[in-house]
C-alpha cells in the first residue's frame, strides 16, 4: 500500500470514528427524550388531554423515533459492511443519516417544548415557545454551520497535512 493510500485510509478511519463518537453523544439525548415522551402517554393527565396535545405528542414521538433510526443506522451500516472495503461509502451514508437524524431531533425537541408549553401555559405563548425552539435549533444546528461550510476552503491537501501532524 502506498503512503498516500495509507494516509487516505487513516483519514477515513479517523472520519468514521469521529462521526460515530458524535452520534453516540446525540443518541444519548434522543433516547432520553424518547423515553420521556413515551412515559407521558401513561400519566393520568394525558387521558384528559385535548386533540391538539395528543396530535403534537404523536408527531413528536414519531420524529424522535425517526431520529433514533437515522442515528443508529450508521452503526448498522458499519457492522454489516465491516472489512468489505466500503468505509468511504459508510462515511458518506452515515453523514447524511446523521444530518437527517439531527433534523428529526430538532423537530422532536421543538415538539416537546410546544407540548410542555401547551400543558403549562397554553395558547399563543406555547406556540411562541415552540417557534423559538424551532428557530434556535434551526439556526444553531443547520443555518450557521451551513453558512460556515460555504465560506470554507478546506481541501484534501489540508487534511493530508493534518494527518502528518498526528
Amino acid at each position: 500500500m502506498s503512503q498516500a493510500e495509507e494516509s487516505h485510509q487513516r483519514r477515513l478511519a479517523r472520519n468514521l470514528n469521529e462521526l460515530l463518537q458524535e452520534l453516540r453523544v446525540a443518541q444519548a439525548g434522543v433516547q432520553i427524550l424518547f423515553g420521556f415522551l413515551l412515559s407521558i402517554a401513561f400519566t393520568g393527565r394525558y387521558a384528559s388531554a385535548d386533540t391538539f396535545v395528543r396530535a403534537t405528542h404523536l408527531v413528536t414521538i414519531l420524529f424522535a423515533a425517526c431520529s433514533v433510526a437515522f442515528m443508529t443506522a450508521p452503526a448498522a451500516w458499519h457492522r454489516i459492511l465491516f472489512r468489505r472495503g466500503r468505509r468511504e461509502d459508510v462515511i458518506e451514508v452515515a453523514n447524511r443519516y446523521a444530518i437527517l437524524g439531527l433534523g428529526c431531533l430538532a423537530v422532536a425537541m421543538t415538539g416537546t417544548i410546544l407540548l410542555l408549553g401547551e400543558i403549562i401555559v397554553g395558547g399563543w405563548l406555547a406556540v411562541a415557545l415552540g417557534a423559538f425552539a424551532a428557530l434556535l435549533f434551526g439556526t444553531l444546528w443547520f443555518l450557521l454551520p451551513w453558512r460556515e461550510r460555504g465560506r470554507g476552503s478546506f481541501t484534501d491537501d489540508d487534511e493530508d497535512a493534518e494527518d502528518r501532524l498526528e
